[in-house]
């Protein structure tokens, strides 16, 4: 692999999916040839602190920005084609193609060989807007190479790219660390601290956000408690749509019955997707088709686990998820689809077992981090 720069605006300590992704590829590839060029995550003295613990923890430099949101300015690209230089870098790596591929063409002046720019969600709604797909097309034209998600982002974001560098495009989603995520991973323990080892358990991993569907899980509840009475929504992560959320148990008369964790920290993941029967996250679009699932890596998650999984159709949800095999695909914001496949589930041990062993071989046969981190090697 040729040193590489990766130019990215999405890296821990910020949390997120985008984040993580970056972070466990970068620990993939060899540490002596990457150099990170990020941005800080928080201004003042906590967020300061936290970013310079998380960065001398790295086997790889970290240059930060002293911007908390990396665009692509002419002082960022001047910075960028600086530490392309100084380090010998010959590859970069964007870790969001927009917007910061438009830098492409400058550090391509500066003398990188290969430009590889990863989409994600985002991109596919700025290929449904005149001003943004324009860009998009910059970009795709600026770079050797676009990945993709899964086959939902990749027609869209190809439709705004010439035919050239729709053919370019190589498909690199974020993986699973399947030695982390395995059945056994601690759900007996969590079950037990929360007073739910006799109990049904639906378990939904996420922000809490609108997209994600927790409220269609709450709308649900009523139908699934009529035929499993013992049955718990286990609501594990934090996010703004909290309140509402607990607003909406509340008023449907299912509150005993939904229990929210909050955040949950990273290494304590694995146990909380453990303590489900079912995992649920029927995802829907918002937003006009601009607020959508990209992938929905907690999916593969559940599957490492040993989970069957329950998916919402919005973008490219339906691809981590082998419909009728590892789980199943409802109609986002359908409460009594939701509730019809989860009380299918809980309802019978034999095909929970089944989807669950399989979700578990499909994500060991092609969501391992090490088969994507080896694509990437080679993009690079």
């Amino acid at each position: 692999m040729d040193k590489t720069l990766i130019v990215t605006n999405d890296f821990p300590p910020r949390p997120g999916g985008i984040q993580a992704f970056l972070h466990n590829m970068a620990l993939r590839l060899d540490p002596d040839r990457v150099v990170v060029y990020a941005s800080t995550w928080k201004r003042g003295a906590e967020g300061a602190a936290a970013t310079a613990a998380f960065d001398a923890e790295q086997p790889f430099t970290v240059v930060r920005d002293r911007t908390t949101m990396l665009l692509p300015t002419p002082r960022v690209t001047r910075r960028a084609t600086q530490l392309l230089r100084t380090h010998g870098c010959s590859s970069v790596w964007f870790g969001a193609a927009a917007p910061l591929g438009l830098m492409g063409p400058a550090l391509r002046e500066a003398g990188a060989r290969r430009l590889v720019a990863t989409t994600h969600g985002h991109e596919a709604g700025w290929a449904q807007l005149p001003a943004s797909r324009q860009l998009l097309r910059r970009i795709g034209e600026g770079t050797d190479t676009l990945t993709y998600l899964g086959e939902y982002t990749r027609s869209r974001i190809a439709a705004a790219l010439t035919p050239a560098a729709a053919r370019r495009m190589v498909q690199l989603p974020p993986g699973v660390d399947e030695k982390t995520f395995h059945p056994g991973s601690g759900g007996e323990e969590v079950r037990a601290r929360l007073g739910l080892t006799e109990r049904p358990v639906v378990v939904c991993v996420s922000r809490l956000v609108p997209r994600k569907g927790q409220d269609t899980l709450i709308l649900a509840m009523p139908a699934i408690l009529a035929e499993q009475p013992d049955a718990v929504l286990l609501i594990v992560g934090g996010g703004p749509y909290e309140d509402d959320l607990r607003k909406l148990a509340a008023r449907t008369g299912v509150a005993d019955s939904v229990r929210f964790t909050g955040p949950v920290p990273w290494s304590e993941l694995p146990a909380h997707y453990g303590a489900g029967d079912v995992f649920a996250m029927p995802c829907r679009t918002r937003r006009g088709g601009l607020d959508v699932e990209g992938l929905g890596i907690v999916y593969l998650e559940a599957s490492a686990t040993g989970l069957p999984v329950v998916a919402g159709d919005s973008g490219g949800a339906p691809d981590a998820v082998l419909d009728g095999e590892t789980g199943w695909v409802v109609r986002g914001g359908e409460p009594g689809e939701t509730a019809e496949r989860i009380t299918a589930l809980l309802g019978d041990a034999e095909l929970r077992r089944r989807m669950g062993e399989r979700g578990r071989a499909w994500v060991e046969e092609r969501w391992r981090w090490d088969l994507l981190a080896e694509r990437l090697r080679e993009l690079l």
